[in-house]
């Protein structure tokens, strides 16, 4: 199965890699919530950390068919994830993310600071109180 993404960041539409990455590759972009993760700031790119009281905006990115092994190997690369690899930054794992458009969650990719990323940010990291990266842009 095919799942959709959760972008947040930079994947944005109007941010730096949207058009390098999505551009032409999706079949439809929409506004969503993840619930159960506070975002942190990062160097010129955030960080989505799994808490259980947190928020983070972004949109809901659906790829046209055919394009969707290539744009996941692409996001999987951008992203430096490999799976199981303990020294990624992120992690990609499925979680359920609101639609904006009529409150029903739908299962998608997000990519979550990997575990001891999310330590250090927890620790000593400049949190996004409002859950939204373009706030911080």
């Amino acid at each position: 199965m095919n799942l959709p993404f959760f972008v947040y960041g930079t994947l944005r539409p109007g941010e730096i890699n949207h058009d390098r990455f999505l551009r032409g590759r999706t079949a439809e972009e929409q506004p969503g919530l993840l619930r159960g993760a506070v975002l942190y700031e990062g160097p010129g790119y955030p960080y989505a950390v799994e808490a259980p009281d947190g928020e983070v905006r972004g949109e809901l990115v659906t790829a046209r068919p055919e394009a969707y092994e290539e744009l996941l190997a692409r996001l999987d690369r951008l992203e430096e994830y490999v799976p199981g690899d303990p020294r990624n930054l992120y992690d990609r794992v499925e979680r359920p993310v609101v639609r904006d458009a009529d409150g029903t969650a739908v299962r998608a990719w997000v990519y979550v600071a990997a575990p001891a990323v999310a330590a250090r940010l927890r620790g000593r990291g400049t949190r996004v109180e409002s859950g939204d990266w373009r706030g911080v842009r």
